[in-house]
């Protein structure tokens, strides 16, 4: 188990998205961006915090950029974010994945392990996105200054624009290294903002002279090697309430869709919908409105059409 980890700790050097480092400077962010330099240097960094409900319960805080900050950090998400590369495992916040792309690959398993990271855009601290900067070819004073607007009080806010794919960005190390983890237990892996799955067979192969048997692998050493690699790259796991596993005879959940079979929304959500539409349909009025409704039904149109 010591070498499996030793292994594990020490793959997957960081991506590659430019090959020199330092050569770019404020100009060419100004130019990039479409944006004075001067503006650039100058922008107010404000943010206005707000509280929202969690679904779980409780509240999480919102930091909402001030409009002229928003917009430039819009500009630097498509014209300088877009063509970077975030790992393949990484679902959430990417062009042409979405929360069912993100719960596919663990459909029909025989256990799902879902584990979750604490305080995710808050643990992401500027001097990593500095880092990160630099690394695909800033100069310091561009890269501090990429810095300055894409973070706030030493962390990505949750709120900017730019803190989901940037997120992605700085992560790609732990992303490959959790791929690797679970490539070689057999298992799946994919993660959704903070939200990590793994998924795979009750038993794994494992060569043993000329043939090959099965070997359960221990759920508490997967569970263990994730935690110190979330650890590794600057991060806490949950490993109480936020921890689950579910098998074959349980309801597998994956980013809100049920993985047991065939993908869809949980049942009590199908019958709560068909619900409100007919009392809409007969009443007028219901807990949702149309509009929310028409979502909702998108959203199960998106499951059946992606799942095809």
């Amino acid at each position: 188990m010591l070498g499996f980890l030793k292994r594990i700790f020490a793959a997957a050097k960081a991506p590659t998205n430019e090959q020199h480092a330092g050569t770019l400077g404020v100009d060419e962010l100004a130019r990039r961006l479409g944006i004075g330099e001067r503006e650039l240097r100058t922008v107010a960094i404000t943010y206005e915090q707000f509280q929202i409900p969690k679904r779980s319960g409780g509240t999480r805080t919102i930091l909402a950029p001030n409009p002229q900050l928003k917009s430039f950090q819009r500009a630097i998400l498509h014209r300088l974010f877009e063509p970077l590369r975030s790992h393949r495992c990484a679902t959430g916040f990417e062009r042409d994945s979405s929360i069912v792309s993100n719960a596919l690959p663990h459909l029909r398993q025989d256990v799902v392990i879902r584990l979750d990271i604490k305080d995710f855009f808050g643990s992401t601290k500027s001097s990593r996105v500095e880092s990160y900067f630099r690394r695909i070819g800033w100069a310091d004073d561009a890269a501090g200054l990429l810095t300055k607007l894409c973070t706030y009080r030493e962390s990505l806010p949750q709120g900017a624009p730019t803190s989901p794919r940037l997120s992605n960005l700085v992560n790609y190390r732990l992303d490959a290294r959790l791929d690797e983890l679970a490539r070689r237990r057999t298992l799946g892996y994919t993660r959704y903002a903070d939200d990590m799955t793994f998924s795979g067979p009750e038993s794994m192969p494992k060569q043993v002279g000329s043939g090959i048997n099965y070997e359960s692998f221990r759920i508490n050493d997967i569970i263990h090697a994730v935690k110190k690699i979330v650890s590794d790259e600057g991060y806490i796991l949950h490993t109480d309430k936020k921890l689950r596993i579910s098998r074959r005879h349980d309801r597998q959940l994956v980013t809100g869709i049920v993985v047991n079979d065939k993908p869809n929304l949980p049942r009590p959500t199908r019958r709560r919908l068909r619900a409100i539409e007919h009392r809409l349909r007969t009443r007028g009025e219901a807990t949702l409105t149309a509009q929310q409704l028409a979502g909702w039904r998108a959203l199960q149109k998106m499951i059946e059409t992606e799942a095809e």
